[in-house]
């Protein structure tokens, strides 16, 4: 009886943890068992690889130490001196790169989400064939990305494009073929060619939004006077201001990193009217050897991105602290 008592004393002391409890501190555990992996691939493919490009960037590596990149002298923030100095040579082509990056960031992003808009908008309501004209608008976004760019580079070639035998020999809406793959037309050919690229992925975001709003609010909306744009202003617009928000940001961070639409459509030279600043980092690394002032360049472009996505972020969430 005595025993049994001190047991049960034992058992009921504060400090002495119970069956449940140690139950739930094992299952305590299980979420970071379960995100272990996530974490460590996350460290070994986005982390570490963007902290060797951070060392690189403060390193003089050149072709000549490229066999063993650890003993490049070092050269601190050079590398960055240099791609900053806008009276520089270097300087003036990086800042040329943005300029272009940045028009062709904005074409593409809203040109792709104004065509998605539209698109989802049309095929919103039930209609015969919509399911067909649907997977018509996805087609551009499920072709594999490099076997629908270098279509168009044939396309697009001067005397045995489809392009030019267009617009040429049947439409004669031109009289000289025009090259489209240099000088200014390559700018608006590679515009073309990521709008058409991107654009079914605004409308494949849009359309799903667009099942989570009501009908009775349109209905609504039709009762008070307002028509198809009206309807689509007062209530398509600010019901999809969450999707939009994200597909805004997720459409400029992939244009303005884009490297394999240009890198497919010219080569490894793109055109000065077209050089994005991804295609200008890669001639400045792997074209002119020079890894050090390529990976302060992509340092530099990291910042920028991370600047304007907090800056994007946080203008959103003051918007809707104003709204609340």
């Amino acid at each position: 009886m005595v025993d049994t008592i001190e047991r049960s004393a034992r058992v009921a002391a504060p400090g002495t943890p119970g069956p449940r409890k140690r139950r739930r501190s094992r299952g305590g555990l299980l979420p970071y068992l379960l995100l272990a992996p996530a974490v460590l691939f996350e460290l070994l493919i986005h982390i570490v690889p963007m902290a060797v490009g951070v060392f690189i960037s403060l390193l003089r590596l050149t072709q000549f130490y490229i066999h063993d990149w650890r003993h490049a002298p070092f050269a601190g923030a050079s590398n960055y001196r240099v791609a900053l100095n806008f009276d520089h040579a270097t300087g003036k082509a990086l800042l040329h790169s943005m300029w272009v990056t940045l028009a062709y960031t904005m074409l593409v992003l809203a040109i792709s989400w104004l065509f998605g808009m539209a698109g989802a908008v049309f095929t919103q309501h039930a209609f015969r064939g919509r399911g067909l004209i649907r997977t018509a608008f996805l087609i551009p976004y499920a072709l594999p990305m490099f076997a629908a760019v270098i279509t168009w580079n044939f396309m697009l070639q001067r005397d045995t494009g489809a392009v030019n035998h267009i617009l040429v020999d049947q439409l004669h809406v031109v009289h000289d073929r025009p090259f489209w793959l240099i000088g200014q037309n390559s700018f608006f050919s590679l515009v073309v060619v990521a709008v058409w690229r991107q654009w079914p992925f605004a409308f494949l975001i849009i359309t799903a939004g667009l099942q989570s709003i009501r009908s009775d609010l349109y209905e609504a909306a039709a009762l008070d006077g307002a028509g198809v744009i009206g309807q689509i202003r007062y209530v398509t617009l600010p019901m999809l201001r969450p999707v939009n928000r994200v597909l805004i940001l997720v459409l400029f961070l992939w244009t303005f990193n884009d490297f394999t639409t240009p890198f497919t459509l010219f080569g490894k030279s793109a055109p000065h009217q077209a050089d994005l600043i991804s295609i200008h980092i890669y001639q400045s690394s792997f074209v002119t050897w020079n890894f050090g002032t390529g990976s302060a360049m992509s340092v530099l472009l990291l910042g920028f991105l991370l600047v304007v996505t907090a800056i994007y972020l946080s203008a959103f969430r003051r918007r809707d602290d104003d709204y609340a």
